[in-house]
């Protein structure tokens, strides 16, 4: 069975940094991505990478989040820098899809890790 299993989430202050990791098992995808989801609103895409290395971002997160790969570990990262408030969102990996403008529709989630940014 196919599992993408997120962590790094947690509590931090505005300003703070964050590594989310996404570690993939029983498949290795090509391109792997990152969305996001506050309640009350939509899940948003933020980025993805391909297994060379290539990345895609949301613009509002160039600059402050950066993904990265460790392709012998099968695992994906996202690095959240200057967080802010509005960062406070469950944080999903997701993989087996196709990044095409400015979406990322995968088959592959996995069951989110919380971020919350406090003032």
């Amino acid at each position: 069975q196919v599992q993408l299993v997120e962590s790094g989430g947690g509590l931090v202050q505005a300003g703070g940094s964050l590594r989310l990791s996404c570690a993939v098992s029983r498949i290795i995808f090509n391109t792997m991505g990152w969305y996001r989801q506050a309640p009350g609103k939509q899940r948003e895409f933020l980025a993805t990478i391909t297994s060379g290395g290539s990345a895609n971002y949301a613009d509002f997160v160039k600059g402050r989040f950066t993904i990265s790969r460790d392709n012998a570990k099968n695992t994906v990262y996202l690095q959240l820098n200057s967080l802010k408030p509005e960062d406070t969102a469950v944080y999903y990996c997701a993989g087996g899809g196709t990044y095409y403008g400015g979406r990322y529709d995968a088959p592959y989630w996995g069951q989110g890790t919380q971020v919350t940014v406090s003032s």
